[in-house]
């Protein structure tokens, strides 16, 4: 998986050396941090383009991120692009999971999906939020989603 920086410079390693190496330079200076993990898409002619963000927060001091992007040519409906993109975050957040656990740091995955019923992305809400929830990560979806619907929807391709 290539991963890049919001700047676009490539990661040249395991992304979770690159995050361990961020949890220690940042904690060193001070700062308390969460990470939240989301992913958002979009449909172009054939091709589903997905971006996968983990931001970072600092407590009162911003933060910044890591971008994975890649692409599906695989024809799907709403539910079924909306729990990929579940499936997605989880799978990095579970890689993660033990790298944050060891220096306490909080995460969340965040769902590009609607809490509200008039929007289409609702249908897949219940299943993403078991989903999630089952797998013991802590869940955000719309409007609360940041890392999905702002983070990661500003750089899918």
């Amino acid at each position: 998986m290539a991963w890049k920086k919001f700047n676009g410079e490539i990661i040249h390693f395991p992304i979770l050396e690159e995050v361990e190496k961020a949890i220690e330079r940042e904690s060193a200076q001070g700062y308390k941090l969460k990470v939240c993990i989301g992913t958002d898409s979009q449909i172009k002619g054939d091709t589903i383009d997905y971006a996968t963000v983990i931001v970072f927060l600092r407590e009162h001091h911003g933060g910044f991120m890591y971008i994975h992007q890649d692409k599906s040519i695989k024809k799907m409906g709403i539910r079924e692009r909306m729990l990929t993109e579940v499936q997605k975050s989880i799978d990095i957040a579970y890689a993660l999971c033990p790298l944050l656990e060891l220096y306490e740091v909080e995460m969340e995955v965040h769902a590009d999906i609607n809490t509200n019923p008039s929007f289409k992305s609702n249908i897949a809400l219940h299943e993403a939020m078991g989903y999630i929830l089952s797998m013991g990560f802590v869940f955000k979806a719309k409007p609360e989603a940041f890392a999905s619907s702002n983070c990661a929807n500003k750089v899918v391709q």
